[in-house]
């Protein structure tokens, strides 16, 4: 298998000269040949191959300097709606979403959390109510949404939305892809401490979903959401990366080439963090090999978990580490940004971005709760709504 992709890759090479080809025409060529996502079915982007196939060819074509796309872009596209509409969605679905998802030539946002639905995801209350009896029915959805990175970017977004309120709140909710574009969408920007408005706010007003836009059957949605959200984590904290990837080597590369800076406590405290991040590091690739048979599972939590952890001890470590110099930040103007550069940034930045992953993908302490429950076996906590229809819930 590994000469065949080699072997695809130097026809894809030859037959579109990275020098001389547009990026977006060259990403289209590259899913079509399957080098895409090498692990996906044959005509959607892959060849069925072993998914740890896939750093082979992205070394090729690295090395040839053929252009990629940019998960900082479309994130929410890679790594939360692709799986999820190639494991719950219709072949249609499939050839319609997958190539300019994965090109970025549509760039997808997640309409999940809402201001009375965060870490209680599965209390949300933006319904879906069916309209028409045939062929051409759909769905009338009304509510609003938060915390929504890339909403001002995005062409779609995967969707979660009530359609039964006399159900328990994990039994009556369904799963949509919305066009962002359509009448009665409208994304308001949420200005966050970095000064950036990264994420916004969205309202929906009479939106009108076709039904073939639904992913699943009705009342499927809570076990279609949960496949996207295992993969956010793993998305967000599993992240291939080399040696002294991330902040780790931000923080490591200022403390070989600063000497001055350097202090018996903060080596020791950088030592420490290089051994925590090496650690969460390997344990990634650990958890990529299991992927390689499998979906992802409640263990990306601990992953997202040890990630969010890392990044603020590092972050915060860096503007010890700089001292006066570290708390400076250039603009707090406010920017809708196409994309997070975390480590292409000032310390100021980092530091107060890095405010932000232990929320942002799951609050820390829901992940603990995940781990202890579905991964430990520990007890549950108890739980008394789980029975209830939604609409008796107080909110």
């Amino acid at each position: 298998m590994e000469a065949e992709l080699r072997d695809r890759v130097r026809r894809l090479l030859a037959e579109h000269d990275p020098a001389g080809t547009d990026p977006a025409a060259f990403l289209r060529a590259r899913f079509d040949a399957g080098l895409a996502w090498v692990h996906y079915p044959v005509g959607l982007g892959g060849l069925g191959a072993p998914r740890a196939l896939q750093a082979l060819v992205d070394a090729e074509l690295a090395a040839a300097g053929a252009p990629d796309n940019d998960p900082r872009r479309n994130g929410i596209g890679l790594g939360m709606a692709a799986p999820t509409i190639l494991r719950h969605g219709t072949e249609e679905q499939k050839q319609r979403f997958l190539r300019p998802l994965w090109t970025g030539e549509e760039v997808w946002c997640q309409l999940f959390s809402e201001p009375g639905a965060g870490s209680d995801l599965a209390a949300l209350a933006t319904r879906a109510v069916r309209e028409g009896d045939g062929d051409g029915d759909g769905w009338l959805v009304d509510g609003q949404k938060v915390w929504t990175s890339g909403a001002h970017t995005a062409r779609w977004a995967i969707l979660i939305a009530r359609t039964d309120p006399d159900l328990p709140k994990h039994r009556g909710i369904s799963y949509f892809v919305c066009d962002m574009t359509d009448p009665g969408v409208e994304v308001r920007p949420l200005r966050q401490i970095t000064g950036e408005a990264e994420f916004n706010e969205v309202f929906l007003t009479g939106v009108r979903i076709p039904d073939a836009h639904r992913l699943g059957a009705v009342g499927e949605g809570w076990q279609i959401a949960r496949t996207t959200l295992n993969n956010e984590r793993v998305a967000i904290g599993g992240q291939a990366m080399p040696r002294e990837g991330g902040m780790v080597g931000v923080v490591a590369a200022t403390w070989r080439e600063r000497p001055e800076l350097r202090t018996h406590d903060l080596h020791q405290r950088l030592l420490k963090a290089w051994a925590d991040a090496e650690v969460a590091r390997l344990a990634g690739e650990r958890l990529r090999q299991q992927l390689a048979v499998g979906q992802p599972g409640p263990e990306g939590a601990a992953m997202k978990l040890a990630f969010a952890r890392l990044a603020q001890e590092l972050s915060g470590l860096e503007v010890e580490l700089l001292g006066e110099e570290g708390l400076g930040y250039d603009d707090w103007s406010l920017r809708r940004p196409e994309l997070v550069d975390f480590t292409g940034r000032e310390a100021g930045y980092r530091y107060l971005r890095a405010k932000g992953n232990s929320i942002e993908g799951g609050t820390s302490e829901i992940l603990r709760t995940i781990i202890a429950e579905r991964v430990l076996g520990l007890p549950a906590e108890p739980r008394t709504d789980t029975d209830t229809p939604w609409k008796e819930l107080p909110r």
